[in-house]
């Protein structure tokens, strides 16, 4: 299937490792053009070295810190300046704060809550004039299902989470009148860098599918396992496509079935 996304530009943040990443190769592979950032550069650099295939004039690669609205003025001007346009925009950018109420401080609070909303909402302030001179702008922000189904052991981020949810919704009927589209994706567990480091402190004396599919088990995934990075990359991209064009204000899940809510 020919997605339409040949020569178009395509924004991702967060984008050194994880579905950033393989969203950019995903993006690459169809022919588009990617600006990516990450808060390390070295990091994000190092991790394009693997696209030796893809057209270099294809990458444009910046450091930004998207809650600083001056910086992601710089990256999207810089992108501009690059690539002339821009078509879509992936706010991908976030961690997991894994702590009860009790074991969060008010800054760690604060932090969360200004990374999921500020961290998408300056993306879209700088970006939206350039997104609504696209023919099919299109903005894809990178959620959890813990926006409707928190967790105790992921408070601050469950409700960050629902707050982005409820933000990207608002965004969605507000773009819709420069004809920009705004969806979510929704994961769950997904075997990313997080995971696996998390799997190195553990001490257990199983493997890593062994040790990751029990806690799949333990936190009701039906499918049994983690989540691939690819797979929630082609939700992703689907989204950006012209063939969603008449998609907006939509969420995707992908969780292995862990969604409980109706």
């Amino acid at each position: 299937m020919d997605l339409q996304l040949k020569d178009r530009t395509v924004v991702v943040t967060g984008a050194s490792s994880g579905v950033g990443l393989a969203t950019a190769r995903y993006l690459l592979s169809e022919g588009a053009r990617v600006a990516a950032c990450a808060r390390d550069l070295g990091r994000l650099t190092a991790a394009f070295d693997e696209f030796s295939w893809a057209d270099k004039d294809s990458i444009h690669l910046a450091s930004c810190d998207v809650t600083d609205q001056e910086a992601t003025n710089a990256f999207i001007a810089g992108t501009l300046d690059r690539f002339g346009a821009m078509d879509g925009l992936v706010c991908n950018a976030g961690r997991s704060l894994m702590a009860t109420l009790q074991e969060t401080t008010d800054q760690q609070l604060r932090d969360e809550f200004e990374l999921k909303i500020f961290g998408v909402l300056n993306m879209v302030r700088s970006a939206r004039i350039a997104l609504s001179a696209s023919a099919h702008g299109s903005v894809v922000n990178v959620n959890a299902i813990l926006a409707r189904q928190p967790e105790l052991r992921l408070a601050a981020t469950s409700a960050a989470r629902a707050a982005l949810l409820n933000l990207t919704h608002s965004l969605a009927e507000d773009l819709a009148k420069d004809g920009t589209r705004v969806n979510s994706v929704l994961l769950g567990l997904v075997d990313t860098g997080q995971w696996r480091r998390r799997f190195e402190n553990a001490g257990t004396d199983l493997d890593y599918e062994a040790w990751s599919a029990e806690i799949a088990g333990d936190r009701g995934i039906k499918l049994g396992r983690f989540g691939t990075a690819e797979e929630v990359a082609f939700h992703i991209v689907c989204l950006l496509s012209p063939n969603s064009g008449y998609t907006t204000g939509a969420t995707i899940d992908v969780g292995g079935g862990v969604g409980r809510y109706v």
